[in-house]
């Protein structure tokens, strides 16, 4: 299935309880800010923070970065509060976290249409559990209303009794498995976040990886992982180069009855035409959000 191509290479969470981390969220190169109402938040803030959110998105400044509120579970005191305010806030989508079923997604949706919600508002999951995980297939396809599959990482090793090894090695069948979901149905799908902020080369193996794996970016805890992960996930200069030159000589040999081309050596097809387009239309969807950066 096709998705629209939006930049989600860096998706900062941010805590909701901190009025100045919102505030400077607004001058961050990030693509998109989690506005976080479960693990950033403590239990005797969880309301002040869900005010806070409001406040901050109602004020506006953001530009172009995707805003995405992630809500308290439904079986907490808060939940049913989050998905209210969240409904009418003017973000572009929830996080739900903990997503275990398809029903999980559609009660979510369910209350959210019920609290005034536009058809425009998406709904995100958090994948961080095993049962998650096995359920990944029935989860991307739970509604129409979904955009994006985010792996929780730091939860899942920790239900499976995994290591946090560079090579993410205990990791990679749930990876995988999200990453097969979200492509059947034409989703989004992030990477976890890399806790260790001292470790630069860590962070940029995982970020490495995570792009040669199929993920649209990665998640966030630091602002000063954010420039190293763009770089990343962003198409370079040559890429582009590279992408216009296959385009433009596929268009070519099409115009002359060929289906196939020789570009530097190498036989294209209209599957490498296809990605070629995604990456321009990439390049030039970033450049737009640049662009409009400060709002």
């Amino acid at each position: 299935m096709a998705m629209t191509v939006r930049p989600r290479r860096s998706v900062l969470y941010m805590p909701g309880s901190n009025a100045r981390a919102l505030d400077k969220g607004r001058s961050l190169p990030a693509d998109g800010l989690i506005l976080d109402l479960e693990d950033a938040v403590a239990p005797d803030a969880k309301a002040q923070a869900r005010d806070t959110i409001a406040q901050a998105i109602a004020a506006g400044g953001y530009g172009g970065r995707e805003l995405v509120i992630r809500t308290n579970g439904l079986n907490t005191p808060w939940g049913y509060d989050d998905l209210r305010m969240a409904a009418t806030s003017g973000a572009d989508a929830v996080l739900l976290p903990k997503v275990e079923s398809a029903d999980a997604v559609r009660q979510a949706e369910s209350l959210l249409r019920a609290a005034g919600a536009p058809d425009s508002l998406r709904l995100w999951c958090m994948m961080e559990t095993p049962l998650g995980m096995l359920n990944a297939k029935e989860i991307a396809g739970a509604s129409p209303t979904l955009g994006a599959l985010v792996l929780g990482t730091s939860d899942l090793a920790k239900d499976l009794h995994a290591a946090h090894t560079r090579d993410r090695l205990p990791m990679l069948t749930s990876l995988g498995l999200c990453l097969l979901a979200a492509r059947a149905y034409g989703l989004a799908v992030l990477d976890g976040v890399h806790l260790d902020l001292n470790d630069e080369e860590g962070f940029a193996q995982s970020c490495r990886q995570g792009r040669e794996l199929g993920f649209d970016g990665k998640t966030l805890i630091h602002p000063k992982t954010i420039a190293a992960c763009n770089a990343v996930f962003g198409p370079d200069a040559e890429e582009i180069a590279q992408a216009h030159r296959l385009i433009a000589a596929h268009a070519e040999a099409a115009a002359q009855g060929k289906g196939v081309v020789l570009v530097d050596g190498k036989l294209v097809e209209n599957l490498h035409v296809e990605n070629a387009r995604r990456l321009v239309a990439l390049s030039d969807a970033i450049a737009a959000l640049e662009g409009n950066a400060q709002g």
